[in-house]
């Protein structure tokens, strides 16, 4: 009974996103296409939604007229897509987006980053890249792993070993939300130091001390040159 409750939760993991998407993030772009080997442009940077039979170059597209291809970029040696391009295909909400070459972008897979910056206050839930606040995720990737119950079930165990009230899915994604969110008041409501018993009995003498009344100078102190 267990082991055909996992294929069901599987399965239906699977019919979230479209059955090209996970081929996609698996494949390899930017290789030498074998068909086209001698051709000047056979760079594979292309790849058919319908047909999801790997990287493709300009010249396979031929075969592919009547078909959904998508094309392939490059950004510090990551692979990328233009929003115009997937958003037609996919739902991108809550993955950041960035503008290259003056055109608005999401990237394919993680990039993990070795530890947040100063001053960072969001993070990708998967692989803790700086996010800005308005966003939840750094990639595709990372949208299809971090909207999994496997995933939430799996970070639940390493956040709160031991916590009887993680054994549910949805448990364990509201105690994530709410360690998240502390942290994030936290990061932006700095404590207030107490006050010292100087600084206090300073304030009360300035508070007891009555404004005198003002004297004008005597005129013998006035010294005028000629």
């Amino acid at each position: 009974m267990v082991l055909g409750a996992e294929v069901a939760v599987d399965r239906e993991e699977e019919d979230k996103w479209p059955p090209w998407l996970r081929p996609l993030l698996r494949t390899s772009f930017f290789v030498q296409c074998k068909i086209h080997a001698d051709a000047h442009k056979s760079e594979c940077n292309m790849y058919c939604l319908d047909c999801m039979n790997g990287a493709l170059c300009s010249l396979c597209l031929a075969s592919h007229r009547d078909h959904r291809a998508i094309q392939i970029r490059r950004s510090s040696y990551h692979d990328v897509i233009r929003v115009s391009e997937i958003q037609k295909y996919l739902d991108i909400t809550g993955i950041q987006t960035y503008i290259i070459n003056s055109a608005r972008i999401v990237f394919l897979n993680e990039r993990p980053q070795p530890r947040p910056g100063k001053g960072v206050t969001n993070t990708c839930l998967v692989c803790e890249r700086s996010l800005l606040d308005s966003f939840t995720f750094c990639s595709l990737g990372c949208k299809i792993n971090g909207t999994s119950k496997s995933f939430w079930k799996k970070k639940s165990v390493e956040a709160a070993a031991g916590n009887s009230d993680s054994d549910s899915d949805e448990s364990s994604l509201n105690y994530l939300h709410q360690e998240r969110a502390k942290k994030t008041i936290q990061s932006f409501t700095p404590s207030t130091p107490p006050r010292s018993a100087a600084s206090a009995s300073v304030n009360y003498r300035t508070a007891k001390r009555r404004k005198g009344i003002p004297h004008r100078a005597p005129l013998g102190a006035l010294v005028i040159q000629y």
